[in-house]
């Protein structure tokens, strides 16, 4: 007796870059291709896993980088919408917030002019110094 051992085909150049919403409710942006699975026509939709690039001397700007995907497969019956789009979209969709860049405050204009001491102790005698 023979037993098949089904593998997940890998990806051709017939796919589309594409926003899939699934019943209204979940999105995916991935690259999709219609693929016979279990006797019926579905959706293989691959979602790539992105992260940024560390800025370098010759890329300043971080870019999204794949580091893998992650595959989905609905049936026809399931999709709500269906949008074309091209990578780069897809790539920034899915790519993790930027992190933050650390900003420094300027010193205060007063204290560096010499002006006012703002951290003195205050004299009963004066004004508020706010």
């Amino acid at each position: 007796m023979e037993t098949a051992a089904e593998t997940v085909q890998p990806i051709d150049e017939a796919f589309e870059w594409m926003l899939v919403e699934i019943f209204g409710h979940r999105t995916h942006w991935g690259r999709g291709i219609e693929v016979e699975r279990f006797g019926a026509k579905m959706l293989r939709i691959d979602v790539p896993e992105i992260e940024w690039s560390t800025p370098s001397e010759d890329k300043p700007a971080p870019e999204p980088l794949v580091k893998g995907w992650v595959t989905h497969f609905y049936g026809g019956s399931a999709i709500f919408s269906n949008t074309l789009t091209d990578e780069r979209t897809v790539l920034i969709r899915n790519a993790p917030y930027a992190k933050p860049a650390l900003y420094l405050a300027p010193p205060d204009e007063d204290r560096a002019a010499g002006g006012v001491d703002l951290d003195a102790p205050a004299d009963d005698d004066d004004e508020p110094r706010w």
